[in-house]
């Protein structure tokens, strides 16, 4: 298992999917922001059924920088509650995982 995470998130559109890419990486509590073409979100909210398009957003950071993006995340986004989801990276390319480490801000 390694210290590196995938935080996963939606977005309302593809400006806002932008902004909170820019902020992460720019802030280096992320070292790559990949976001979708739209993707259809089916979902309860409010006691409705919602049927939206979205942009999904993977967001590739260390575990201890989880509060941080998390904290970001909620700041700049339109939603009330937001996606907020981690996955682990149980191991990858020793050279990708190399290259986040570098790219990410130093541990506290």
């Amino acid at each position: 298992m390694t210290d590196k995470i995938l935080i996963l998130t939606t977005c309302a559109d593809a400006g806002e999917a932008e902004r909170i890419a820019h902020r992460l990486v720019e802030a280096r509590l992320a070292a790559c922001v990949t976001s979708s073409s739209p993707v259809r979100s089916v979902y309860h909210w409010q006691g409705v059924v919602e049927d939206q398009n979205e942009i999904a957003l993977t967001i590739k950071t260390r575990r201890d920088l989880f509060a941080r993006v998390s904290a970001e995340i909620k700041k700049a986004h339109s939603y009330s509650t937001p996606e907020i989801l981690v996955v682990p990276v149980v191991d990858g390319s020793s050279d990708y995982l190399g290259w986040l480490d570098r790219e990410l801000a130093p541990p506290e």
